[in-house]
């Protein structure tokens, strides 16, 4: 009993606390898949940003995907590019337009169908793609407190997950 008549005031639920996955309650949240994977997104799309935030050409989402496809596969088509990479066509145009001007790759007629876009590698672009592909790998430090069991684990779980969803897209908040 507090003295003098002044009463004594309880906390509040969130004052004081601290946190942990023990102490912090979720809800739904816990439960919930794309809460997880978009948390997720959020801070491995920081530590990217980071890894090449010397390299202009690359900003933005899709190019690296865009670069890497484009490289092992000349004259592949920008629907493909679409497709993998989770965007629509014009984001797609825009991004790829944004790449030729940069000089990282360029836009031949498709010889099946001339109304279609076949799409190659510059050298520049190729160049690019050697130090891209090392930031890949070193990127594995974002992550360095994970055993690599987890990590393969994690990596075959969400390759399944991708590939299913990339191969029977979904439309947004429905079922396949």
């Amino acid at each position: 009993m507090p003295g003098d008549g002044e009463r004594q005031e309880e906390l509040w639920p969130g004052e004081g606390l601290v946190l942990s996955p023990e102490a912090l309650d979720l809800d739904v949240l816990n439960d919930t898949f794309s809460f997880f994977v978009r948390s997720l997104s959020i801070e491995v799309s920081r530590d990217w940003d980071a890894r090449i935030s010397d390299i202009d050409e690359m900003r933005g989402t899709g190019k690296v995907t865009a670069l890497f496809l484009i490289s092992k596969y000349p004259g592949i088509h920008p629907s493909v590019i679409a497709q993998v990479s989770s965007k629509d066509r014009a984001e797609i145009a825009r991004l790829l337009t944004g790449m030729e001007k940069a000089g990282l790759i360029y836009r031949k007629a498709g010889r099946k169908d001339s109304r279609s876009w076949s799409l190659f590698i510059t050298e520049k672009g190729e160049s690019l793609l050697g130090e891209i592909r090392q930031r890949v790998r070193d990127s594995r430090r974002f992550l360095a407190d994970i055993s690599d069991d987890e990590y393969d684990q994690a990596m075959t779980l969400l390759r399944k997950i991708y590939w299913r969803l990339v191969m029977t897209p979904r439309p947004p908040g429905g079922q396949p």
